[in-house]
């Protein structure tokens, strides 16, 4: 496995598993009670032409980030 990186930094069609999320961060927290946990598996599905925002799979849902929130989440590619 590879180091941890970002998941702003994923590759689209890419899967990955959570290592960190912080908290203190109100809507990262939103986020947790969605299901980013560490230890849960993603996968970046799209990102807007822009890059803003991203598109993943979490637990069979897909959930929209800003690239700012990405940019905070730890992820251990797959």
């Amino acid at each position: 496995m590879s180091q941890p990186t970002r998941l702003s930094d994923l590759e689209q069609g890419s899967s990955a598993v959570i290592e960190s999320i912080p908290t203190g961060n109100a809507s990262l927290t939103r986020l947790r009670e969605l299901g980013l946990l560490p230890g849960t598996r993603i996968q970046l599905i799209r990102r807007a032409p822009m890059g803003d925002p991203i598109e993943i799979s979490v637990r069979g849902s897909l959930i929209s980030l800003r690239k700012k929130e990405a940019e905070l989440i730890e992820i251990q590619t797959i």
